[in-house]
């Protein structure tokens, strides 16, 4: 068995509600990135810290991670601490919880050849708790319904369900780059009726390579996001508006084109750095060719330069008042709100149109600033 489980906890969100796109991806190159790199240059960390915190043996990986800094140094601190106060809460009502830390979780009882790595994995009488470290800023991960922990949480209950008496299960997404903590909690009952009336038909399918493709924003991490015939056309139906002005549009169908506004744009982008890439192996599109980019000048030496300038008679070095982070962080958040506390203002946001499902409370606009007089 490869590295990778087919059906991976990590991508159930996509092969649940596009069971072919599976066995679609399973032989494409997974090219990775720095994001990933980084995302596990951080759970590597979070790994060690939560082990000192438990008084486990670890290792300090700092020296040969390759995104190391001080804001993934604070992340994992805050990580670790967080586990920390659920194993507290779950000494509550169990003497002896278990934690489990980068733990191998098997479900192939519900998906075929299943498994996944869970970051922690709390097990006491009563609870059964799931955390699961996000490092990404991008998109902000919700653990309601969440596929990837519903599956660690199903492997957890493999190993753990005969021995002690669980009911209900906790599941946590930390996402401290976005100040996310998401908990969803579900009863074993209701986990264990969604593993056998949807995930096993849908895993079964997926394994097959059967289903139809569907498109959503599952997509945004799939291999074949650049060049799936499905996610074209799903695109590609706002051609039928035949870019007509907006003000002959009726409100419906601005709702609609709202709706996939956010996701054309990604397939574009997709597109274009996809077919940038043909390109450079060789494949010609009519009426395209590669060109050298715009760049910036940049020194060689930055300190070679600096030395010059000096030695010239002039102050080669520009001085400006930190960021509010970097003060805050220089000087702590408590001494920050006594020197400063009354220096700093957060202006209104400039207003954006998002989905009603975003968490932020609605601004007063114009509409309703006259309706309140």
């Amino acid at each position: 068995m490869g590295k990778h489980a087919l059906l991976s906890a990590s991508s159930a969100h996509r092969w649940l509600n596009c069971p072919p796109s599976a066995q679609f991806c399973a032989d494409l190159e997974d090219k990775g990135s720095e994001y990933a790199q980084e995302g596990t240059d951080a759970h590597s960390l979070c790994e060690h810290k939560l082990k000192l915190a438990l008084g486990m043996e670890t290792t300090d990986p700092t020296e040969n991670l390759s995104f190391y800094n001080e804001e993934m140094e604070q992340c994992a601190n805050d990580y670790a601490a967080y586990v920390m106060e659920l194993v507290a809460e779950a000494r509550k009502t169990c003497k002896d919880p278990v934690v489990l830390i980068e733990q191998r979780l098997d479900f192939s009882r519900f998906v075929p050849d299943g498994f996944g790595t869970g970051d922690c994995v709390i097990i006491a009488d009563g609870t059964l708790y799931i955390v699961d470290y996000k490092h990404g800023k991008g998109v902000e991960v919700s653990a309601d319904a969440n596929p990837q922990m519903m599956l660690y949480a199903l492997g957890a209950l493999e190993l753990f369900d005969g021995i002690y008496d669980i009911d209900t299960v906790r599941m946590a997404i930390f996402q401290p780059r976005r100040e996310n903590i998401s908990v969803f909690t579900m009863s074993k009952s209701d986990l264990y009726k969604w593993a056998e009336e949807t995930l096993s038909p849908t895993a079964k399918l997926a394994y097959e390579g059967g289903g139809e493709f569907a498109c959503g924003d599952w997509c945004r991490f799939c291999k074949a996001k650049a060049n799936c015939r499905k996610r074209a056309e799903y695109n590609l139906e706002l051609a039928r508006y035949d870019f007509e002005t907006p003000a002959t549009l009726e409100d419906a169908e601005i709702a609609a084109i709202l709706a996939k506004a956010d996701e054309l744009s990604a397939w574009a982008a997709d597109v274009k750095e996809y077919a940038l890439q043909q390109a450079l192996s060789g494949v010609e599109y009519d009426g395209w060719k590669v060109v050298e980019g715009r760049s910036n000048r940049k020194y060689t030496d930055e300190g070679a330069a600096a030395d010059a300038v000096t030695a010239a008679g002039y102050d080669p070095y520009e001085k400006k008042v930190l960021g509010i982070t970097a003060m805050e962080k220089m000087l702590g958040k408590k001494k920050f709100a006594e020197l400063l506390g009354g220096l700093v203002e957060k202006p209104q946001g400039k207003p954006v149109l998002v989905p009603l499902t975003d968490k932020r409370p609605p601004m007063n606009t114009a509409a309703e600033d006259f309706k309140e007089n």
